[in-house]
């Protein structure tokens, strides 16, 4: 039986045994990279990660290296979000902006002067904070400097994040002409109480006009966003909510688990915790959402994403080319992606790196004309061992032992003993399939597949300080 008839067409919403729900109801990794950032050390700094660019640009290439992907951070928001754990700074003095686009500049110099000017970018998204922060002026400036540093390809993916409340269709029209072609919806909840607990009020006929005109406009897909587990969420109200999305019929479906954790995120301390729904309840708002968009046509695609069977991400699910880089799920190969502002996190080749968090640190490294990179993480084979039997699971919901073993010349059944015993109480939970030469996640092993995943976390082995991450369920 192929992943996606098992893990896909058949899924529906499961009662987990109480005993389970227990068992998982705790904090995980999405594993958007693996090794996870929080393991990324200040040991790997600009230098090397001047020297992987170098490395990159002049490498043995028969006809170019791959294209690359590029992301660009932009984190200014006029207000906050409570529940919001994104690298963001709130201002409403728009004027902010042009000391960052300076930098960001600045930035992009360095880089093309590492890579060259002949590298081709297949991919590129900007998040935040909220892009949408910029002007049109400025977002003129942004793309200029982006087409002057690479050679952005003519069928490239170009998407951004907005925020319903402070975009127009005039300045979604203007997106369009600067050549974006993907649009991603910050919804969340349309539940007006819900609304006004996490400080982001946006009514849904606004939204409802938006999305229209971005279709009217010829954006290629168009996402709307959705958290689970908010403040004054219930079963009911969050089912009216996925009904709503389900009625504007975007392309593709984000859901994503809210992680309360207040001791990190500042804005948290304002939600009251005796208002968040309890594991049970988180469990029914997902397991409602996943029958709610798959009997509205929609494929589930893994973890926290859903598209329309005509989707990319779709096509790319079926024929088995999905990947998981640090925006989610994506359709492009496994390539090297170049994060540029305060706080983005790049990979190139096997290492990872990200940029100093703060402005004052960002702005600092580059008005000494060095790269803004505080830290990063050279990856060992058994990383990259790791990474690619943890990507299988969480991209394709199976890992073909003969596929690892040719790739990484090792024998799954040694190299992993200890890993295969430790999942035999999860097949005898129903969460996995040992085969002889594969493991498979079942339908519901979809709703706790982060827990599969982290049996082959060798850095989760005694770590004590799980609660960094945001809760399985």
């Amino acid at each position: 039986m192929s992943a996606e008839s098992s893990t896909v067409t058949s899924i529906r919403p499961h009662v987990l045994p109480e005993s389970l729900l227990r068992r998982f109801d705790a904090p995980g990794p999405r594993y958007t990279s693996y090794p996870t950032a929080d393991h990324f050390a200040e040991a790997f700094g600009a230098a090397d990660c001047l020297r992987e660019l170098s490395q990159r640009a002049h490498g043995p290439w028969v006809s170019g290296p791959a294209p690359l992907s590029v992301y660009v951070h932009i984190p200014f928001c006029e207000s906050v979000c409570y529940y919001c754990a994104c690298n963001k700074v709130v201002t409403k003095h728009h004027e902010r902006a042009g000391e960052y686009l300076a930098a960001l500049e600045t930035e992009l110099g360095l880089v093309r002067n590492a890579l060259g000017s002949a590298q081709v970018v297949s991919q590129l998204h900007f998040g935040g904070g909220s892009p949408t922060f910029l002007s049109d002026a400025e977002l003129d400036r942004v793309m200029l400097a982006l087409r002057r540093g690479f050679r952005i390809a003519g069928n490239a993916e170009i998407s951004i994040e907005i925020d319903p409340r402070t975009v127009t269709a005039a300045r979604l029209a203007h997106l369009r002409r600067l050549g974006m072609n993907r649009l991603s919806f910050g919804v969340q909840d349309f539940d007006a109480r819900v609304q006004q607990a996490v400080h982001r009020v946006q009514p849904f006929d606004s939204v409802r006009e938006l999305m229209g005109s971005a279709r009217d406009l010829g954006f290629r897909s168009i996402n709307a966003d959705l958290i689970y587990g908010l403040p004054k969420q219930t079963t009911d109200t969050f089912a009216r909510t996925v009904e709503q999305i389900a009625e504007l019929a975007p392309d593709r479906i984000a859901l994503y688990a809210y992680a309360h954790l207040p001791q990190r995120f500042k804005p948290q301390r304002r939600i009251v915790a005796d208002d968040l729904p309890g594991p049970a309840d988180r469990l029914a708002m997902l397991g409602g959402a996943i029958e709610g968009f798959l009997d509205r046509g929609y494929v589930y695609i893994g973890m926290d994403h859903f598209a329309r069977p005509e989707d990319e991400l779709a096509i790319a699910k079926r024929q088995g080319r999905l990947h998981r880089n640090f925006q989610g799920y994506s359709t492009q190969p496994d390539c090297d992606l170049i994060g540029l502002g305060v706080s983005a996190i790049g990979r190139i080749g096997a290492n990872y790196y990200q940029n100093a968090k703060t402005l004052a640190e960002y702005y600092d490294a580059l008005g000494h004309a060095q790269l803004p990179v505080v830290r990063g993480l050279a990856l060992n084979r058994d990383d990259v061992v790791r990474r690619a039997v943890i990507m299988a699971l969480m991209c394709q919901g199976r890992v073909e032992f003969e596929s690892i073993e040719s790739a990484h010349l090792i024998r799954m059944r040694h190299y992993f003993r200890s890993e295969l015993e430790q999942l035999a109480p999860l097949a005898e939970s129903g969460l996995v399939e040992i085969e002889p030469g594969a493991i498979q996640v079942t339908a519901i092993g979809w709703y706790l597949v982060r827990a599969i995943a982290m049996v082959f976390d060798r850095y989760l082995q005694g770590d004590r300080l799980r609660d960094r991450f945001s809760r399985i369920i």
